[in-house]
């Protein structure tokens, strides 16, 4: 894992580097620490990283700001803050857990399973998604998507007027984020389950849902038959 923690407190800083270390032993690949606002911003800009520990508070700027542009990122960003009052907030961006200071070894820990699990789930779902676009970062309410599709390193948002957003995360990324509402019923996508008219067997152990707006897509073997369950 390639981390990158961003607190502008020193003592506050080591201590998270030390937890992190002793939590993730070997899994942890690169470890990089800023302590300002724009340092950070520069350093996500040009450096791969797998996950974002950030504080909310950089020597009185507000990081809620760099908070937008990150969500919109490849990695996932647990928030390590005193402004609890935040909370919320940062959820509805996307954000995989916030962990209020002081801190444990053992919360901490608990936050980076999350960031580490295969199948790991965000404490609470995200109302938007952000994406970047022309430049700029744009939040798509998540009340507007019906489903996603995986494309490689990324993921596609198509919309409930059929407009598609494209997102740096994988769609395994933004599952994590997303309410229990969404059910992934192939590799390669993610569908709101209200969207879903019926499912569809064929000759070959082909399997499709078919979505109210008329849309067919995959569904994997392995998923079938408890998809079908849950539709009846």
């Amino acid at each position: 894992m390639r981390l990158f923690i961003v607190e502008d407190e020193p003592m506050i800083a080591r201590r998270l580097e030390r937890f992190c270390r002793e939590i993730l032993g070997e899994r942890l690949e690169t470890l990089h620490l800023a302590t300002a606002y724009d340092e950070a911003s520069a350093r996500l800009a040009e450096t791969p990283i797998d996950l974002l520990l950030l504080d909310l508070n950089l020597n009185g700027r507000d990081g809620m700001e760099l908070l937008k542009a990150s969500v919109a990122g490849s990695f996932h960003t647990i928030i390590v803050s005193a402004n609890v009052e935040q909370a919320l907030k940062a959820f509805e961006y996307g954000v995989l857990d916030f962990v209020p200071k002081p801190f444990s070894q053992e919360r901490l820990a608990q936050a980076l399973l999350r960031a580490t699990a295969t199948t790991g789930r965000a404490a609470a779902a995200a109302k938007y998604l952000a994406v970047k676009k022309h430049g700029r970062v744009e939040l798509v309410a998540i009340d507007r998507i019906v489903h996603l599709e995986g494309a490689g390193a990324y993921a596609e948002l198509v919309l409930d007027d059929g407009k598609r957003e494209l997102h740096d995360k994988t769609l395994e990324k933004l599952h994590a984020l997303l309410p229990p509402g969404f059910e992934r019923i192939h590799k390669s996508y993610v569908v709101r389950w209200s969207a879903v008219k019926a499912l569809h067997a064929s000759e070959g152990s082909h399997y499709e849902a078919e979505l109210r707006n008329g849309t067919r897509l995959p569904v994997g073997r392995t998923r079938y038959k408890e998809l079908r369950e849950k539709l009846s």
